[in-house]
């Protein structure tokens, strides 16, 4: 296959997982839809998993860490509602693929991933491809980064069994924080908003099961 091919190849399964996982999956902001055009996933896959860069499964990354499935990427995404002025904290960089997304809505991304070769690897595909509004840390970022906050938006790619503590305190006023909270096989996915200094609000938007994050914490649920 040539390369020209090897591209059309691309595009026409990048097309397909728009039309028949994204869409389906009621993801139809049309910024969301066209970010997912742009920016090319096949190319923060690892080599030998190229060839399924678009299907609805959760890619395999280094040291038994995975991607999330493109369709809860983008459904994720969508309940963020970037603002191009958003300063934002991604706990869990892996391929770097999301961080990317986060990156190209938002005015500055800080990402961590506790895998040295995983933070590595993302950090030299994201400066590949010219994405420089994005600061790559080694570290668990479980329970946030003080020294950065207060951010508008925190977004966890994988999932805890409860809330990590004082993680919200790191929001700004107005700020949202998505987490998948809960154990398998059905996971919340919550959105936490700081609505005043001490006043938080909740919203479970969809259910779900992706792999928990390590150093998650274990105790009893934040109570309301």
């Amino acid at each position: 296959m040539t390369l020209v091919q090897k591209n059309r190849a691309y595009d026409q399964a990048r097309f397909n997982m728009i039309e028949q996982q994204i869409r389906t999956w009621e993801v139809l902001d049309p910024k969301v839809l066209q970010l997912l055009h742009q920016v090319p996933r096949e190319h923060f896959v690892p080599e030998a998993y190229q060839g399924l860069a678009f299907a609805d499964i959760e890619i395999p990354l280094a040291n038994g860490q995975s991607m999330l499935s493109p369709k809860l990427e983008a459904r994720i995404l969508q309940s963020l509602d970037l603002q191009a002025s958003d300063r934002v904290l991604h706990v869990g960089t892996g391929s770097g693929y999301f961080t990317a997304l986060l990156a190209s809505m938002a005015a500055h991304v800080v990402t961590l991933e506790v895998d040295a070769e995983l933070s590595a690897t993302a950090a030299y595909q994201l400066a590949a491809h010219d994405i420089h509004n994005v600061t790559v840390a080694l570290g668990n970022g479980v329970n946030g980064l003080p020294a950065h906050q207060p951010y508008d938006v925190i977004v966890l790619t994988g999932s805890s069994p409860v809330e990590p503590s004082h993680l919200r305190d790191e929001l700004k006023v107005g700020g949202t924080l998505f987490i998948v909270l809960g154990t398998g096989p059905a996971m919340q996915a919550t959105l936490i908003k700081r609505v005043s200094e001490k006043g938080f609000s909740r919203q479970v938007i969809f259910e779900t099961c992706i792999p928990v994050l390590e150093g998650a914490p274990q105790g009893h649920t934040f109570k309301f």
